[in-house]
């Protein structure tokens, strides 16, 4: 069984991501999403630094998200082509208007405190995986993605400025279709015991 939540366990053994086009109303509302972010921030934190923060594009803004991405995309400095095409658009705009929840996440670590930048970075992964494990907790599914709108500064722009990175876009809603579960690595590729050197 896959998204078994009838135990803390049981939900993380059996945690699964949901594709964002699969994922339909009902979405989590206002007070349902605050709980998610409010344990998504529950991360760790090397510093108390709090190097990421999370935005909302709520439902009626999502024309205006698509028109963000279409207009990143015509600029030609993401694509690295002059010309995009129809389908290039309607990608983008499938992308933008997908699932009824959409959080943006970004990344912002503080370069002026003496925490590496990279740990800043892996607590903005964390905090997205909380994000995902709540909205699981409470009978949604979730998609954690990028694409290239991620790595577009015309889009980070519109969330934040450098060194702000976007780490994701997480859509949360109703899965349409039973969840299936991907190939994971096997304990014995990604687990071992240390050899001290000799």
């Amino acid at each position: 069984m896959f998204n078994d939540t009838s135990s803390p366990l049981s939900l993380l053994k059996t945690r699964r991501s949901g594709k964002p086009r699969d994922l339909v109303a009902p979405g989590p509302d206002a007070a349902q999403l605050r709980e998610m972010l409010e344990i998504a921030i529950r991360t760790p934190d090397h510093g108390k630094i709090g190097p990421w923060r999370f935005i909302i594009i709520k439902q009626d803004q999502r024309e205006a998200f698509a028109k963000l991405l279409e207009g990143a995309l015509r600029a030609g400095k993401d694509s690295g082509k002059d010309e995009v095409t129809p389908e290039e658009i309607e990608a983008a705009r499938t992308f933008a208007l997908q699932a009824p929840c959409l959080v943006v996440l970004v990344s912002s670590p503080d370069t002026s405190r003496p925490i590496p930048v990279w740990e800043q970075e892996l607590s903005a992964g964390a905090a997205a995986m909380n994000l995902l494990h709540a909205a699981h907790a409470m009978g949604f599914a979730g998609g954690w993605l990028t694409a290239w709108p991620a790595f577009s500064d015309i889009v980070r722009d519109a969330f934040g400025s450098a060194p702000d990175r976007i780490a994701g876009f997480l859509f949360i809603g109703t899965p349409a279709r039973e969840l299936q579960e991907r190939p994971r690595p096997k304990y014995e590729d990604v687990v071992s015991v240390w050899t001290p050197p000799a």
